[in-house]
């Protein structure tokens, strides 16, 4: 998601990918020999590979769709059109790779959204079929109890409207909607309770949460059923809980710290029916091997 933070760090190395795959080219990619990737029905959030997406999309696409990866998360809406396609033009794309396009991130501004834009703006995504439209992010001017009392108002008006055209709204947690505000944390505060939970579910970051010092366990256990979307990226290191959207310390899934496993396991108390790999690094450069690196640790560990 959006941030202003510098991009720093490494990635890992591991032999995690090694194990039943092939190189595919000057990218370091590789496709899966051994076992059907798809069919453990892993996402990716295309965030994750923003910069290839500006430069080759069909080309972008094709490199995720090799790599094993069932379902995308789009991060590019605008006028109707999403990375400059029609609707019906980049779901072929996706669909003749193998691939569904379930999820949109689509930021609804603190200054409001127009019924007329909001209706646009579903039709849209109703026509490229897909499930779920996520507010992502909210700047930092508007972290504050008034704005975000009004922004979800708006959120819950635009929930109504894409529910009509067949689709969940959504709301994508950082980790300062944790942070505590005169006694108030607004995450548990102000969102979970001003949020319609039949209008908008929650897509948990569970790299965020824990950054924030959350146990997503204790969450799904306080609000059960309300988180159908997981993003899944890890972290190297376990510290103290912060609040500044810093992207330091991102790892591919399953080379850092969080116990997925334990979190997936409580899946069910959760709501969760989706997961996608993110990370908003891009991979510190090289994004595709990161993913590779992912996928491979999700479905021959963490999901096998």
């Amino acid at each position: 998601m959006k941030t202003n933070s510098d991009r720093r760090g490494f990635l890992k190395t591991t032999s995690a990918g090694a194990l039943g795959v092939m190189a595919l080219g000057s990218m370091g990619l590789y496709s899966c020999t051994s076992t059907d990737r798809k069919s453990f029905g892993v996402g990716l959030q295309l965030y994750t590979i923003r910069d290839a997406m500006g430069a080759d999309v069909p080309g972008s696409l094709k490199k995720v769709s090799d790599l094993g990866y069932k379902y995308v998360e789009m991060a590019s809406y605008s006028g109707g059109k999403f990375y400059g396609y029609a609707p019906s033009e980049f779901k072929k794309m996706v669909d003749d790779l193998g691939m569904t396009v379930l999820s949109s991130h689509t930021q609804v501004e603190a200054a409001g959204i127009t019924l007329d834009n909001a209706k646009i703006m579903a039709e849209a995504h109703a026509e490229l079929g897909v499930k779920y439209c996520v507010q992502p992010w909210v700047e930092e001017v508007d972290r504050n109890i008034e704005s975000y009392k009004k922004m979800i108002g708006d959120w819950n008006e635009v929930g109504k409207i894409m529910k009509n055209a067949g689709i969940q709204f959504g709301y994508h947690n950082h980790n300062f909607e944790f942070e505590n505000i005169d006694g108030i944390v607004p995450y548990y505060d102000i969102f979970m309770p001003e949020m319609d939970a039949d209008l908008i579910t929650m897509e948990i970051d569970l790299f965020w949460v824990s950054k924030a010092g959350q146990d997503p366990v204790e969450m799904f256990n306080r609000y059960p059923g309300r988180f159908q979307l997981f993003h899944l990226k890890d972290m190297y290191t376990k510290e103290a809980p912060f609040f500044d959207v810093t992207k330091d310390d991102i790892s591919p899934v399953g080379e850092g710290v969080i116990d997925f496993k334990r979190i997936l396991a409580a899946g069910d108390v959760a709501g969760m029916k989706y997961h996608f790999v993110e990370d908003d690094n891009q991979g510190n450069g090289k994004p595709f091997e990161a993913l590779e690196t992912s996928i491979s640790n999700l479905t021959t560990d963490i999901l096998a």
